[in-house]
């Protein structure tokens, strides 16, 4: 690893440990009507499938907490409860077993109310994770910030920290220790100047994300730059990519992410050069069929041992380019002519409509 870690406390969330060192976890959210456990297990289920190890569920009234248990059994990772306002709610959570709630001291009421909830997480060894959001602020603390002199930039990060800083003094004060830490912003430049600020006073694990990050593909690119600005600083602990998607399509960009910080292994890792006019084949089809090829193997719970496989254009940026590839497909001299290659070393030539089962049957072979 080119990038040393910043050392964070541990703290369990079911099976997982977040911080201390361990590997950066993937977290998502359902959007299923919470009273409704099986589409809601379906949901978890499904996000499982594409890579999700934390999941968390709304807890938005009474009736949620009583389908949580029904949840909680059938759910193989752990479950993280989402509170606002009703300490009831997280106390109600926690008897029925979650793993670990996300509340907001600062919003659930009297300190006798925050006292109520940290002692019965403490008995149970439930964490808490706190979050200061930049749409949620304590109020005048911006205000006060830019009387400080800051830009509005500046000023939104350093109320971020604080906000955060004072809901975990909150914990502190009932001697509640097993807190996580979020501050998130809408704006990346905000969000990674907080972090980078909170990681450098606490010691706490932090788990990243950028709110309201938007569509799928604007909310991953900004995802990626937040996220993988701070995970190449050392920082971050488990992460969320906040998407308007489909769940799932946050585990895969969460997933792109970490490889692409050198986090995980891609396992294969899939690389296609950007074409050009040399290109005589419908390249872009072929990667998207090759990414599927290979998920479906995954899904099927098989691995496949191949560390990189390319889909080239051409015999140019072929097997000269990516001779690093394990296994990889390339136009070839002639149209509607493919190569296959091995290790920067043609294996044969092949005629397209060919190629895709050849390079199939390859990956197959490699899979166990």
């Amino acid at each position: 690893m080119l990038f040393r870690r910043r050392r964070s406390k541990p703290i369990n969330i079911g099976s997982v440990t977040v911080g201390g060192g361990a590997p950066v976890s993937i977290q998502s959210m359902t959007n299923t009507d919470p009273h409704d456990a099986p589409a809601t297990l379906a949901q978890i289920a499904e996000l499982v499938r594409a890579g999700c190890e934390i999941v968390r569920v709304t807890v938005p009234d009474r009736e949620t907490v009583e389908v949580l248990p029904e949840i909680l059994r059938g759910s193989p990772i752990p479950v993280i409860a989402d509170i606002h306002f009703d300490y009831k709610l997280a106390l109600g959570a926690i008897r029925a077993g979650v793993h670990a709630i996300r509340l907001n001291p600062g919003n659930i009421g009297s300190s006798d109310r925050v006292r109520a909830v940290a002692e019965a997480a403490g008995e149970a060894g439930v964490p808490i994770r706190v979050g200061a959001n930049s749409g949620s602020l304590p109020k005048g603390l911006l205000a006060a910030k830019r009387n400080e002199g800051l830009s509005h930039g500046e000023a939104m990060a350093a109320a971020l920290v604080e906000a955060a800083r004072k809901q975990v003094e909150l914990l502190e004060r009932f001697s509640f220790h097993r807190i996580k830490v979020s501050l998130k912003a809408s704006s990346v430049p905000v969000t990674v100047a907080a972090y980078r600020a909170f990681a450098e006073c606490s010691d706490y694990p932090l788990h990243l994300g950028v709110t309201e990050a938007g569509t799928a593909f604007r909310g991953a690119i900004k995802s990626a730059v937040g996220i993988g600005s701070l995970l190449l600083d050392g920082i971050g602990d488990t992460i969320r990519v906040s998407l308007s998607a489909p769940p799932a399509e946050e585990i895969r960009a969460a997933k792109a992410i970490l490889e692409a910080a050198g986090l995980r292994e891609a396992a294969p890792e899939i690389v296609s050069c950007p074409t050009c006019g040399r290109t005589s084949y419908d390249l872009i089809s072929m990667v998207s069929r090759v990414e599927e090829i290979v998920a479906s193997v995954k899904r099927s719970g098989k691995t496949v041992s191949l560390r990189k496989i390319a889909v080239m254009g051409c015999a140019v940026n072929g097997p000269g380019e990516a001779a690093d590839a394990d296994l990889g497909i390339a136009g070839g001299n002639r149209k509607g002519e493919l190569l296959l290659f091995k290790k920067g070393k043609t294996v044969t030539l092949l005629p397209e409509n060919e190629a895709l089962s050849a390079l199939e049957k390859e990956i197959l072979l490699r899979s166990r």
